[in-house]
C-alpha cells in the first residue's frame, strides 16, 4: 500500500460498524485503538513539519529508495511515528514510501525481529534494487527507555499507554527526526562508498 492507500484503509476501519468488522477489529478495544491512532495520526500530520536537519540529509539522496513501514493500525507506537516518516518521504521525489501489514502475507516482520519480538512499526530502507540499507524501529530510544522501565516493574497495561502517550505528546517527534536523521547519515555515507549493503 503507497500512504494514501494506508490511510484509506485506516479511515474505512474507523467508519465500519463493529458488527461489520473483520478480526481483530471485530473486537472493540481494538477497534477503539485504531480510532484513537487515526486521530493522532492526523493530527501530526496537519501540525508538524520535517526538520531543516533531516531536510538537509535527505536532499543528499542521489538515487532511487524504497521505503516500507511494517505496521498495524492499531498499533499505538505506529499512529505517532508513522506520520513523520510520512512527511520525511514527501521531501524527496526517489523515495517510494510503501505499507506492510504485520500479521498479513507476506509476513516481512519475520525477517526484522526486535529482541526477537515482532515489534512495530519498523521502517527498512532499501536501494533501488531491493538491497537492504537499513532499520529503524519500533520507537525512539527515549520512549523505549520508558516502556523498558514501566515494563520492568509490571506496571499496569493502562498506565504503560498512558506513559507513552504522554512521551509522545511532549516529544512532539523530535526525537524521532533526529533518529532517523542520524540513521539516514550513515545511508548517504555508505551508498557513496559504494558500500551497498549496512546490513
Amino acid at each position: 500500500m503507497n500512504t494514501e492507500q494506508y490511510l484509506g484503509y485506516m479511515n474505512s476501519i474507523v467508519q465500519t460498524n463493529l458488527n461489520e468488522q473483520t478480526a481483530p477489529y471485530n473486537k472493540a478495544d481494538y477497534l477503539e485503538y485504531t480510532r484513537l491512532n487515526t486521530s493522532r495520526q492526523n493530527r501530526w500530520l496537519k501540525t508538524q513539519t520535517v526538520s531543516e536537519e533531516l531536510k538537509s540529509v535527505l536532499s543528499e539522496i542521489k538515487s532511487p529508495q524504497q521505503w516500507l513501514v511494517i505496521t498495524e493500525p492499531w498499533c499505538g507506537d505506529a499512529a505517532h511515528v508513522n506520520p513523520f516518516i510520512m512527511l520525511a518521504a514527501q521531501e524527496n521525489s526517489l523515495i517510494n514510501l510503501t505499507f506492510e501489514l504485520r500479521d498479513s502475507v507476506p509476513f516481512s516482520i519475520e525477517k526484522y525481529l526486535t529482541n526477537g519480538a515482532k515489534a512495530i512499526p519498523k521502517l527498512v530502507i532499501r536501494d533501488e534494487h531491493g538491497n537492504d540499507l537499513a532499520t529503524w524501529g519500533p520507537r525512539p530510544a527515549g520512549c523505549q527507555a520508558l516502556y523498558t522501565e514501566l515494563k520492568a516493574r509490571n506496571a499496569a497495561f493502562d498506565e504503560v499507554l498512558t506513559a507513552v502517550q504522554n512521551w509522545y505528546n511532549s516529544n512532539k517527534g523530535r526525537e524521532i527526526q533526529e533518529e532517523l536523521t542520524a540513521l539516514l547519515q550513515e545511508v548517504v555515507i555508505k551508498v557513496k562508498d559504494g558500500e551497498m549493503n549496512l546490513i
